[in-house]
């Protein structure tokens, strides 16, 4: 099953494409404005911006048809951040607002960094496994909610800290596998909805299992010399490949 947006399946992808670019562009616009008007901490806008734009995107994927070209034609969407982020990172586009909805600490060059391994990762997982495939759905599940979530909690009740990385909080962890393997799950009932992919226990438990293994990498220490927005969807590839 697929929403046709027009009889004709290269213009209905055409149309699911600017679709889903301006829906994306509405929630970086609805984090952009929270951010000038100072309604959350920095920290927090920006974990509501890494928690929402993946999981946003990845529900209109239902829009595009089947096969390669639906793939790649949503995989345009986040493909275009990259360039946004390289250029705006890097200086040659000023867009200030941008950055105090991205960044840590308002410098521009961070977006050189996480922001632009995000949407790589992203871009990667519905270029190359699309929404028939568990792996792409653990993968970006994990890096916005699980991550994302990770920092929101741990940052209010992390005062017990992981004893081999005292900068990651047990707290924390807990939220990121639940958080992950509760959109994982969300997910995957969605697009099974759609005949995308055919649920079952074994698959429920991979899940849970690439959830955990996710919330493993992000507590280590190496995730504060690697970006986790790197070694947290790899981890879900890895280990989904494993399992699923």
């Amino acid at each position: 099953m697929v929403i046709m947006l027009h009889q004709n399946s290269v213009m209905s992808d055409a149309l699911a494409t600017a679709v889903t670019g301006g829906i994306i562009l509405l929630v970086c616009l609805l984090f952009e404005e929270t951010a000038k008007r100072g309604l959350f901490d920095q920290k927090l806008n920006r974990k509501l911006v890494h928690v929402s734009v993946g999981l946003v995107f990845m529900l209109c994927w239902p829009l595009f048809s089947s096969g390669h070209r639906g793939a790649l034609l949503a995989a345009t969407v986040p493909g275009f951040n990259i360039i946004r982020m390289l250029l705006v990172g890097s200086g040659i586009w000023k867009d200030e607002a941008t950055v105090k909805s991205m960044s840590r600490f308002g410098d521009r060059r961070e977006l050189l960094e996480g922001p632009l391994y995000y949407v790589l990762m992203i871009t990667f997982a519905c270029a190359y496994y699309w929404r028939t495939s568990p792996v792409a759905i653990a993968a970006i599940c994990n890096l916005c909610a699980g991550d994302g979530f990770a920092d929101i909690i741990g940052r209010q009740f992390g005062q017990h800290k992981i004893p081999y990385n005292p900068n990651k909080s047990v707290a924390g962890s807990i939220a990121m596998a639940s958080a992950g393997f509760l959109a994982s799950l969300g997910f995957l009932s969605y697009f099974s909805s759609f005949g995308y992919i055919q649920g079952s226990w074994e698959m429920v438990g991979g899940f849970l299992m690439v959830s955990f293994a996710s919330a493993l990498v992000e507590s280590h220490p190496l995730s504060s010399q690697i970006d986790d927005n790197l070694t947290v969807p790899l981890a879900c590839a890895l280990v989904g490949s494993l399992v699923f």
